[in-house]
């Protein structure tokens, strides 16, 4: 017989059906991580879910059995799954074993790590970014910790015995998402009050709490907000049990061998055939044995539902045991806290349906069982729903000011939903009338969600029968809420709107909206719109009406383009800190190959999902959109150049509407070139192996610097409508248009004409053919290279640039030398890193850096000459400084703005100072360990003398015309972080 304990840490039941049980192997403790040592019965496994334990073990257990577990979640929430992969060294949440010999799947918000068949019986308790409750100040709010069990980084320590609390072996130790604090599960209960609230770690000046963020009341899952994709589909791996197509889930003690057993009862019953002798005489030994045991394993459903798609669980029961016993094992095995009298068995494999409409009797029910070749016998655990008119339901209180959680209520089949209510509010202590609340019903299966508002004459009780008739364990699952009828979101929900033609009237887009969305939906204000993306926010009076507008609209054409439909959070400034600066984060996945898609998953897991946001879903306008009245915060951008000056071209639209027009930006370089990373320090390229977790540090310790934007306009001579690309239709799409047809651009980084912008529209083209080849930095560069040899050989498009191009700098002529391109600089690097102003010398130019006002302007002679600027051999000719820049053309040449290229007819140019600003974050230096262990603080700052020629008004008069060109052999080598630095930094800024 089975020796099973029902309770552990502070006598609290913790649902595991412990056996006893004699390992073959190494085997460790899943409580205490040790091995597990003896001869026989060495220790103890759950017969549910493959809980592992030494006896000594069993009484400090807080970790609940997976079959209790989704019972004890509060407020329970779904993961975010992502599509099947291989995961290597993670261990199961819910069986516990490892992930390898089958596909995995995992949580793109937690790290919460499943096979695909143990998904049927996942725990809804994935971390909860919105908690804010309208009637709870911001000294009131206390937040707990997100833990999760096992799969700790290594070397995790416990933070109260400071012992090891990790193994790469099992499924140990607990970890909080958020801080990142690792415990036992035994030491939990020894943890002081002050430790048990979470306060987000190191990460807690730029983290977004929880309480600051509200969603509205919805069907809408966390994947909608956060812009994922649900899980449509398995893989071709999976068995399918019914025509619902639903996967096999898990069963035989959850492992892989009970899936092997249903894929042969599948088998059997697709096709029947002889088995080989051999293999009947192994299978007659092994009935002989089982008959010489007294005990027996029993497949039992707990349901028609269950039966339907086999999903099972076995239990070890004795031969001899009555039907009560039978059917208490049973009620165990789904954790069913009901009386044993709702419910009566079947026998699955009985002969006729007559007979399996029998109930099971006494005497020895276990030996009457019918008994199929190859199959374990089969019980059906069913619910009394003709005979229970009574029961009790457990109803839980949301946002509601009350001392406990739940409370258990009596009903039967003439209660109405009013009458519970009314109970319920009588239970909870609360002096209200019942029209102001409203009764939910919510189901869990699966690791899904899903809730139902009850009318008030609806019968709770039927309705819970009806559920158990389907599967007592997804009865036992089923809960109910008691809610205001009022959300506390309030009244104003937001959608995003895109993928809509760009530049038409307010008029036109509210009319394709109105054709799609009927009368009842209809939205209550259209606003703001941003004309040239096409896309626009639209807000509703209630979460019902947008939740329609939102099924609708997610499925519409226009165009030939389907719509991009986002339900917006709602950020409440006054529940956040006033130290806290939260950090706004945006992730570009298709830069920098695969890495872009990892980022953003860990920085999910790492800070709130909803601060966390994917650029190919609407780009930068719903962050910005979201965070509009945050007074103070910081964008973190992951991706390239043109990622960058994308943001910041957002947040030039955004800026009048947002409480905050200027917020700092640092950056995570995922491009090519990352010119603009370089000068602040943030590194040439991410190169996968930095963990996301000093990344942020790194943001909360850089230091705010100015960056020069400036104006760009194009005016050409001709009367063509636009600026024509290599394919002759207009190719600037960041581009602003006015009267006089001249386009207008604001360029961030550099401008080149010539030589290097033809290059730069090669590349371009090419990518534009094939972009799905482009995905690496070295195969980008490796085109570079190629194109750049081709133009070596091929016709020269930029020869005698200097007799085609007339250059005028803050008023004065310039005389140009022999050259093919024409460079001009805000930042000192350029071309992935290169420098072509070049090493500081003795000459009449002053040390440029890039908020000083002023441009550089270098030239350049040919191919060899830019590729001896980028191996750092050469520098370009410097040829002017200035902040007012005129360029007449007198043919189409080929020009390029912060990487962006196209074919520029005859016309002049103007470059000048923009009236718009931009704040980045420069990434601090790597600091020098002090010797004295106690550092001093608050030191005072010793002022720095400056050069006369380390700044230079924006008024001065041209200082040169001279050419010049250095070679850096003679020179040290360039940090170029510390040549855009000024020597009074603090005063420069």
């Amino acid at each position: 017989m089975a020796s099973e304990l029902e309770s552990g840490a502070e006598g609290r039941p913790h649902g595991h059906s412990f056996v006893k049980k004699t390992f073959t192997r190494p085997t460790n403790c899943h409580q205490c991580a040790e091995y597990i040592w003896g001869l026989v019965s060495q220790g103890f496994m759950c017969e549910v879910c493959n809980f592992l334990v030494h006896e000594k073990c069993i009484k400090t257990i807080a970790t609940p059995c997976v079959g209790l577990a989704a019972s004890l979640v509060e407020n329970p929430v779904a993961h975010c799954l992502s599509e099947e992969k291989s995961i290597k060294g993670k261990f199961c949440n819910v069986c516990r074993k490892k992930i390898h010999e089958a596909p995995g799947l995992h949580c793109e918000v937690c790290d919460y790590f499943i096979h695909d068949y143990c998904q049927e019986f996942a725990v809804p308790n994935c971390v909860d970014g919105s908690t804010y409750d309208p009637y709870t100040q911001l000294s009131e709010v206390t937040t707990l910790h997100n833990n999760r069990e096992g799969n700790l980084p290594a070397n995790s320590k416990c933070c109260k015995c400071k012992k090891a609390c990790w193994s790469p072996d099992c499924l140990t130790g607990m970890r909080c998402c958020w801080c990142g604090m690792t415990f036992h599960s035994s030491c939990l209960n020894l943890l002081s009050k002050d430790v048990m609230n979470c306060t987000f770690g190191k990460l807690e000046p730029i983290f977004l709490p929880p309480h600051a963020v509200s969603i509205p009341r919805t069907q809408i899952s966390q994947l909608n907000f956060i812009g994922l994709q649900s899980k449509e589909s398995v893989g071709a791996h999976v068995l399918y049990r019914s025509a619902e197509r639903k996967a096999l889930a898990v069963s035989d003690d959850w492992s892989s061998t009970g899936g092997a057993e249903a894929s042969r009862e599948l088998e059997e019953t697709m096709q029947s055939g002889a088995r080989s002798r051999e293999r009947e005489k192994k299978e007659k030994q092994l009935k002989e044995k089982e008959k010489e045991l007294e005990d027996e394993m029993i497949k039992v459903y707990d349901g028609y539902n269950s039966l339907r798609k086999r999903l099972f669980r076995t239990i070890t029961v004795n031969k001899y045991f009555t039907k009560e016993q039978l059917l208490a094992s049973a009620m165990k095995a789904f954790i069913v806290s009901q009386d044993s009298s709702n419910f009566y068995l079947l026998d699955v494999y009985a002969d006729c349906d007559s007979q399996r409409e029998e109930e099971i009797q006494d005497p020895y029910p276990v030996q009457r069982l019918v008994r199929k070749e190859n199959r374990r016998p089969a019980i059906l655990l069913g619910l009394r729903d003709c005979e229970n008119d009574s029961g009790i339901i457990k109803v839980w209180a949301r946002k509601l000011q009350v001392g406990k959680h739940t409370v258990p209520i009596t009903v039967n089949s003439t209660i109405t939903t009013k009458q519970a209510i009314e109970s319920a509010l009588e239970e909870f202590g609360l002096e209200e009338t019942s029209e102001k609340f409203e009764l939910v019903k919510v189901s869990l299966d699966s690791g899904r969600v899903s809730e139902i508002v009850l009318s008030s004459e609806d019968i709770p009780w039927e309705v819970l029968k009806r559920r158990g008739f389907e599967s007592v364990r997804l009865m036992e699952l089923t809960r109910f809420y008691l809610q205001l009828k009022e959300d506390p979101h309030g009244s104003e929900v937001a959608l995003f709107v895109g993928n809509l033609p760009p530049n038409l009237s307010h008029k036109n887009y509210e009319t394709i909206l109105l054709d799609f969305i009927d009368h009842e939906s209809k939205f209550s204000s259209l606003g703001p719109i941003y004309y040239e993306y096409g896309s626009m926010v639209i807000t509703f009076d209630n979460s019902n009406s947008a939740v329609n507008a939102y099924e609708t609209l997610k499925n519409k054409v226009y165009e030939d383009k389907k719509l991009l439909v986002i339900m917006l959070p709602t950020l409440v400034p006054s529940m956040i800190p006033v130290k806290t600066v939260p950090l706004l984060v945006f992730v570009n996945v298709k830069s920098g190959g695969c890495q872009g898609l990892q980022l953003i998953s860990s920085f999910r897991k790492l800070l709130n999902p909803y601060q966390v946001f994917d650029l190919s879903n609407g780009g930068p306008l719903p962050g910005l959109y979201v965070f509009r009245k945050i007074v103070k915060y910081r964008i973190l951008v992951c991706g390239g150049d043109g990622t960058i000056g994308w943001v910041l071209q957002c947040l030039d639209n955004v800026g009048q509407d947002s409480q905050c027009s200027n917020p700092p930006c640092s950056i995570v370089p995922l491009g090519t070139g990352n010119d603009l990373a370089r000068v602040l320090r943030w590194g040439p390229g991410y190169g996968g192996d930095e963990d996301p977790l000093s990344l942020l540090r790194d943001v909360i310790e850089a230091e705010e610097i100015r960056l020069d934007r400036w104006t760009v306009v194009f005016r050409p001579l001709s009367e063509e409508t636009g600026t024509p690309g290599a394919d002759g239709k207009p190719l600037i799409s960041s581009a602003q248009t006015n009267e006089d047809n001249a386009q207008i651009f604001v360029m961030n980084n550099y401008f080149g004409l010539g030589l290097d912008a033809d290059l730069c529209l090669e590349f371009h083209n090419a990518r534009e053919e094939k972009p799905e080849k482009f995905n690496s930095r070295l195969h980008n560069k490796g085109v570079y290279v190629k194109v750049s040899l081709r133009k070596m050989v091929g016709r020269k498009m930029c020869k005698d640039l200097h007799k085609v191009v007339k250059l005028e700098v803050d008023g004065n002529n310039i005389e140009l030398p022999p050259i093919e391109g024409i460079i001009i600089l805000n930042i000192m690097s350029w071309g992935s890193g290169a420098n072509p102003w070049g090493p500081e010398k003795d000459d009449k130019f002053s040390k440029p850096n890039h908020w000083d006002g002023m441009l550089e302007v270098v030239g350049v002679t040919g191919i060899v000459h830019l590729g001896q600027i980028q191996s750092g051999l050469r520098s370009a000719f410097r040829i002017a400084q200035g902040s007012h820049i005129k360029i007449h053309m007198n043919r189409e040449v080929p020009v390029q703005v912060d990487g962006e290229p196209w074919i520029q007819p005859a016309g002049h140019i103007v470059v000048l100072k923009s009236a718009l600003k931009a704040t980045m974050l420069k990434k601090q230096k790597h600091k020098v360990k002090r010797r004295n262990t106690a550092p001093p603080t608050n030191l005072p700052t010793t002022p720095v003398r400056v050069s006369s020629t380390t700044q230079v008004p924006a008024s001065a008069p041209f200082r040169s015309t001279q050419f010049t060109s250095s070679s850096s052999s003679s020179s040290p080598p360039l940090n170029l972080a510390d040549l855009c630095d000024s020597p009074t930094h603090a005063t420069a800024v």
